[in-house]
């Protein structure tokens, strides 16, 4: 394997462990993590749903300026907030790769 295609597996692993990190924060709900307390809150998943909301919205301004930086940064965040929706839903990653597998 080259370089360049571990750097590729590298890159495409961090989802994984990010879920693997949301995972075992909804299993463990440390008390000093805001994942656990994504879990925890008393609004539950209307919470998380406020969440993807908020950052769609900011995704959206960013792309609309022109803010790379702003754009990746806020992506980011609407992508961790997805993944923990998927987690409280008990779906994973794989579920969302057969999706996009039977999409092309």
């Amino acid at each position: 394997m080259s370089d360049s295609d571990r750097d590729a597996a590298s890159s495409a692993a961090v989802l994984d462990e990010l879920f693997a990190t949301i995972e075992s924060r909804k299993e463990a709900l440390p008390e000093d993590s805001y994942t656990a307390s994504l879990f925890t809150h008393e609004k539950g998943e209307n919470a998380v749903l406020e969440k993807i909301g908020e950052e769609s919205t900011e995704t959206i301004l960013a792309a609309k300026d022109d803010d790379l930086d702003e754009l990746t940064y806020e992506s980011a965040d609407l992508v961790y907030h997805l993944l923990v929706l998927l987690a409280m839903k008990d779906l994973d990653l794989d579920d969302l790769r057969e999706e996009l597998r039977e999409r092309f």
